[in-house]
């Protein structure tokens, strides 16, 4: 379904290109389960959901997702081991209270992990730093300090290095920067960690054969 592909978000259609079809996924922090309904609709995957807001898991199950309100801390200890091939985390790392916990999770039930976050040293939000000498507001981050949702700063570099300190592999990455409507946008290959908007990470924790 190509035209569903083009609206949806730019991030989401291509960490859509990296699961297989008929595949076992898990989404934290889902949100309205676009990407999961895409998934469902187009690859046949098997989907799973956490969602905190109530609202958004009502939205879900309207799509006909199989999505479950709970916080994904605690809901993703009740998963045995191996029970997914992938689990999608999606600009929620940044949120979150135990990374190394819940990425240890997701590596645990799961064969492959899908990480993305906004890239906190984007150059706009450097020259607002330099220049104000205020928290950056930008359109990737577009919150006040006193009221983000936000509770970690990292950027494409900082992920690279977590990897080798937490002990796991990057089978893969993109760094993009989205276009204003974040229907398409383009990849980043010079200095990402600069010109990067976003990191998406596929990660294990070994080699896939």
């Amino acid at each position: 379904m190509k035209s569903e592909n083009n609206y949806m978000r730019y991030d989401l259609r291509i960490i859509a290109s990296w699961v297989a079809p008929e595949s076992r996924v898990l989404g934290l922090g889902c949100g309205e389960g676009e990407l999961l309904h895409y998934l469902k609709s187009n690859k046949n995957v098997s989907e799973t959901g956490i969602e905190i807001i109530e609202s958004k898991v009502a939205k879900c199950i309207e799509k006909g997702l199989s999505v479950i309100q709970g916080d994904i801390n605690e809901e993703i200890e009740d998963y045995p081991d191996n029970s997914f091939d992938y689990v999608i985390l999606s600009q929620t790392l940044q949120q979150v209270y135990e990374p190394s916990e819940l990425i240890n999770s997701i590596l645990r039930i799961s064969k492959v992990g899908i990480v993305s976050f906004p890239n906190f040293c984007h150059w706009k939000i450097r020259q607002q730093i330099l220049t104000t000498g205020n928290v950056p507001v930008t359109r990737q981050l577009p919150y006040e300090w006193y009221n983000t949702p936000n509770i970690r700063v990292l950027s494409i570099k900082d992920f690279r290095k977590y990897s080798k300190d937490i002990g796991f592999k990057i089978l893969k990455e993109i760094a993009i920067s989205p276009n204003k409507d974040n229907t398409d946008g383009r990849v980043i290959k010079i200095l990402p960690n600069i010109f990067a908007s976003y990191g998406i990470f596929q990660i294990s924790r070994t080699e896939l054969k």
